[in-house]
């Protein structure tokens, strides 16, 4: 039998890997039978619509241990929603300037975590105005209407 070369053996392993990543999206697209529900506009054969509610924020880390969120803190937000891929968005602004905008995922299986850091390359302290935006995408991949929204202050 022919031992094959290293540079044979790489070529391999790497069309194996490249053929396994094509296919990771198609096995991760998962869309449900016909009828089984949905968002308008997403796929929907019942016309439902996706609600939700948000609440908070809820503190995961208090630097100065005021228990109200401040520049420099992390927190999250409680979340329900009837969709099922809901995502929140946080931005933040100081004085009409946006400082900091960042998307997180609450539903099972989101990588990533739910914890948003009220700071950041532009914000490096200072007071801010927030806004989080409970949304979700569809299983077609389509930005559905927001479902809920909170506004609140941060200190500096």
């Amino acid at each position: 039998m022919a031992r094959k070369t290293p540079a044979v053996r790489i070529a391999c392993s790497a069309a194996f890997l490249v053929l396994a990543l094509a296919l990771v999206p198609a096995a991760l697209a998962g869309k449900p039978a016909t009828g089984s529900g949905g968002h308008k506009g997403g796929g929907s054969t019942t016309g439902t619509s996706y609600t939700g509610t948000i609440s908070g924020p809820a503190m995961v880390v208090d630097q100065n241990g005021n228990g109200s969120p401040n520049a420099g803190d992390s927190i999250t937000f409680n979340v329900t929603s009837t969709a099922p891929y809901p995502f929140v968005k946080l931005s933040c602004s100081q004085n009409g300037t946006p400082v900091v905008e960042q998307t997180q995922a609450f539903y099972s299986g989101w990588l990533f975590g739910t914890t948003y850091y009220l700071g950041g390359y532009v914000w490096t302290g200072g007071a801010a105005s927030c806004t989080a935006s409970l949304y979700s995408v569809s299983y077609s991949g389509t930005t559905e209407p927001t479902e809920a929204t909170l506004s609140f202050s941060v200190g500096a």
